[in-house]
């Protein structure tokens, strides 16, 4: 049986609006192994994207436990969230994110800029990611000079270059065209064949389907958890009674 990566129990978030209160996740129970290719999907509202920032130590639950590679991370303080969010998380968003001032190269450096790598290393691994997504010739136009799918491809190299773990995509092809999205899911797959366990959050069925399992969100519950239609579920792990 695969290892477990992320144990989430009893997820509570909560937040205040006001005099009111939106419960954006209720009591989520979610076990997901390593190298998984996991889809998280629900309408606008449903707590996708607040489950993903809680997988990600974006943000922290009001209760309940995370462990991530066995390690509960809900004690973590600011900064050692922060140090595991750098050493074994990438994150690929839909709006890219890049720094704007930076070039290609600068943007896909710059989580081994802030975790301390020499100079000479970053370098070599730059030039390297460069190279396996097709960038070598874009390697010193910033954001604004690059098309969509080049900046989305910076983006997931820069995601990458610290070799983490696990991969979080929230909508990573909504700001893309079809073709340009289809490529976009090959190097993300790529990424999971290779071993890194890969979620994405998204509201499109097709993408959804593309996963070998989907967790189906709504009013911050999980609603369903099912293998791709026609499969099988793999073996995974089980929460602690």
């Amino acid at each position: 049986m695969t290892a477990p990566l992320i144990e989430l129990s009893r997820i509570e978030r909560v937040f205040h609006l006001g005099d009111s209160q939106v419960h954006a996740l209720q009591s989520i129970d979610l076990c997901i192994a390593a190298g998984e290719y996991v889809a998280v999907m629900g309408p606008s509202g449903s707590g996708k994207s607040t489950l993903l920032n809680l997988i990600g130590l974006l943000d922290r639950p009001d209760s309940g436990s995370y462990r991530l590679a066995g390690r509960d991370v809900t004690t973590l303080s600011a900064d050692e969230q922060a140090r595991v969010r750098s050493e074994r998380i990438g994150f690929v968003f839909q709006s890219f994110h890049l720094v704007p001032r930076l070039t290609a190269a600068e943007n896909i450096a710059l989580p081994m800029v802030l975790a301390g790598i020499p100079p000479a290393q970053r370098g070599e691994r730059v030039r390297q990611a460069l190279r396996d997504y097709g960038l070598e010739n874009r390697a010193d136009h910033r954001p604004d000079q690059l098309s969509g799918g080049q900046r989305q491809r910076v983006a997931i190299a820069r995601a990458t270059i610290m070799q983490p773990a696990l991969v979080l995509a929230d909508e990573p092809t909504g700001n893309l065209d079809r073709t340009t999205g289809e490529d976009v899911m090959r190097l993300l797959e790529d990424l999971n064949r290779g071993g890194v366990t890969l979620i994405v959050v998204t509201h499109d069925g097709a993408l959804g389907a593309r996963a070998r399992r989907q967790l189906l969100m709504a009013d911050g519950s999980l609603q369903q958890d099912r293998p791709r239609s026609g499969g099988t579920r793999s073996e995974t792990c089980a929460l602690p009674t």
